[in-house]
């Protein structure tokens, strides 16, 4: 790489390359506890009103009632433990000398700056979104008809909370890029909370076995179904923005090793890829021989080492999606501005207080076409993956049909 013009009189000698630490681990552990609050109520809400209440509401009134009223429970939770732990991010922030100043974060709420705005709704809404889901935790509403309506109106409350992490707070010089900038960190935040909270919330439900035994292989099979495609569009939506911020962050391979960034990316990689495949052990795997097993009444021992099994990996897949917000908070600047920074260093003979930055990627006819075809790849990977595991689990269940008499349950008593 050619030295940089505000460096003319490089020598021979160098100076020391910048150290690019990870940071303190006290920062990522509360930028970790508001990712996990806020994604996490996004999740459960999202599980509460698209995969489990339909599914419940089919059963009866007393599994949806069971079933908001847990998953209600636990939004509520995570909803209000994200505003103490907002604030304590910002208190860390106002804080000199490396402690907690709560006076000044709650100062910085609604303090006329964009920053203070953005904050102030995050604190808010997502105070308001548990405020409105609260009433469903009681089990004389849950299954009420204001149901649809409280999750409905708390989950965009809670999306706009998770929004606000992201939205610029300073007027953007490139409209149209920080705007396509905007819109996929949305994608890659909602589709992980989605996600991620969503795993949670069944893992809830299935650790604590709310479902009556009875009713246990009428409610699983479907939930998983549904999850799965929302589960699906999710990962999409993740890989889509992941590459789009893998191309604005890092040039090329190598830097995933020769960088601090790379190196934390790479780890977060490799946790998305575990998960990944434990999606498609539930997939392709799990899921179409429960579907068989519920269909047919199987008694054999591998029946219930099926429904054994469920809990588990539901339970490692949230502990992984647990691990995966703890590793992102680590990851500071970008790729391509601390290779160059350490360019920039090795052609200098003297301590350099601020190191430049180098120029963002610039958008070409290349760029579109690229992110075009990997848009069509990703989604026709997804809908065929689905349509795959639908075609496996039909015929899984008609096989086994004609060997069994009744239904079983998909989660052991």
């Amino acid at each position: 790489m050619p030295l940089p013009s505000q460096f003319p009189h490089a020598l021979p000698l160098s100076a020391a390359a910048p150290s690019t630490p990870l940071g303190p681990f006290e920062d990522s552990a509360v930028a970790w506890s508001t990712w996990v609050t806020l994604m996490g109520f996004v999740g459960v809400t999202v599980l509460a009103l698209v995969s489990a209440g339909p599914v419940a509401r089919a059963i009866g009134s007393d599994t949806l009632t069971a079933v908001t009223v847990r998953l209600s429970r636990l939004a509520v939770v995570l909803g209000v433990l994200a505003a103490p732990a907002v604030l304590a991010g910002l208190a860390h922030n106002a804080s000199e000398e490396g402690g907690y100043d709560f006076g000044a974060a709650w100062n910085s709420l609604y303090d006329g700056s964009n920053a203070g705005r953005l904050s102030g709704l995050e604190v808010t809404l997502v105070l308001v979104g548990a405020a409105l889901i609260a009433p469903l935790a009681v089990r004389r509403v849950a299954a009420r008809p204001a149901r649809q309506w409280l999750l409905t109106a708390g989950l965009c409350a809670g999306a706009v909370a998770l929004g606000t992490t992201k939205f610029p707070d300073e007027v953007p010089d490139d409209w149209g890029r920080s705007s396509f900038e905007t819109l996929m960190w949305m994608l890659h935040l909602l589709g992980g909370a989605v996600w991620l909270g969503g795993v949670a919330g069944l893992a809830v439900l299935a650790l604590s076995r709310v479902v009556a035994p009875a009713d246990r292989g009428a409610f699983w099979s479907p939930v998983i179904r549904r999850f799965s495609a929302a589960a699906m569009s999710c990962v999409a939506a993740i890989t889509l923005s992941g590459l789009f911020l893998y191309w604005g962050h890092v040039d090329g391979p190598s830097q995933l090793f020769t960088t601090m960034y790379g190196r934390v990316l790479g780890v977060k990689i490799l946790i998305f890829g575990a998960l990944l495949l434990l999606g498609v052990f539930n997939q392709f795997w799990l899921h179409p021989r429960v579907d068989a097993l519920r269909a047919a009444g199987d008694e054999r021992p591998l029946r219930k080492l099926l429904v054994r099994e469920f809990p588990v990996v539901i339970t490692v897949e949230a502990l992984l999606g647990i691990a995966l917000l703890f590793v992102a908070p680590f990851l500071h600047g970008s790729a391509r501005d601390q290779a160059f920074q350490a360019d920039v260093a090795k052609h200098s003979t003297v301590a350099l207080d601020e190191l430049p930055k180098i120029a963002d990627k610039a958008v070409s006819t290349s760029t579109w076409v690229w992110g075009t075809t990997e848009t069509i790849a990703v989604i026709a990977v997804m809908i065929v993956g689905y349509w795959i595991s639908g075609t496996i689990a039909r015929r899984r269940t008609i096989a086994t049909s004609a060997t069994a008499s009744s239904p079983g349950d998909l989660v052991e008593v």
